[in-house]
């Protein structure tokens, strides 16, 4: 199996790769990638692939993901580290004082690249916001929006959740990860490979 590359320099999104890829001969390497300016995670995606594939000459991937809120039409989208940097957490929560609808959802496009084709893995993963910041740091938190968001059917923020708690949440959540998405699909297409090697 060959070994693919994680291009990332976000310590939260590389500790929760290690979970799902524990079958597969991965490694991390932390690199900041340039982001396009669009509110088009796919189009980031790639143009971080791209680059990505460059810096390590391996088969590799790279993500990008929006935070998509339905009382602000969507903002702040894929500018999240703008709005962070910005307003921040809080900024965020006083542009929310006067919502009732607190309906909003992370969503991620993984780019994998082999240095021939692109393929594409999504998730998502809907939920509320909550009216303070909630809870405290831990290494798998890999954005500020963790100590707002209450995923779906759950009471508690990320960042108010134990490793247990995280863990358990996908099966109440009913998100989906693209993570989670690529493994099942890699693992699958590499098994593929071994048994047209068996019947040869």
């Amino acid at each position: 199996m060959k070994e693919i590359v994680f291009v990332t320099h976000n310590k939260g999104k590389a500790k929760s790769a290690e979970k799902f890829f524990k079958n597969l001969k991965i490694s991390t390497y932390e690199y900041e990638l340039d982001e396009p300016r669009s509110d088009d995670i796919k189009l980031i995606a790639t143009a971080k692939v791209k680059e990505a594939y460059e810096v390590v000459k391996k088969p590799c991937m790279a993500m990008d993901a929006d935070f998509y809120i339905d009382a602000l039409n969507g903002f702040p989208k894929a500018f999240v580290n703008f709005a962070l940097d910005t307003i921040g957490i809080d900024g965020i929560l006083k542009l929310m004082e006067d919502k009732e609808d607190r309906r909003c959802c992370f969503r991620q496009c993984l780019a994998y690249y082999d240095g021939n084709e692109i393929r594409y893995f999504y998730g998502e993963n809907k939920g509320t916001l909550a009216k303070e910041k909630r809870g405290y740091d831990n290494e798998d938190k890999w954005s500020d929006l963790w100590y707002i968001f209450i995923p779906k059917n759950c009471t508690k923020t990320l960042s108010e959740m134990t490793n247990e708690e995280l863990e358990l949440r996908r099966d109440i959540d009913e998100s989906i990860n693209a993570l989670e998405e690529f493994a099942k699909w890699y693992i699958e297409k590499e098994n593929l490979k071994i048994k047209k090697k068996t019947i040869r």
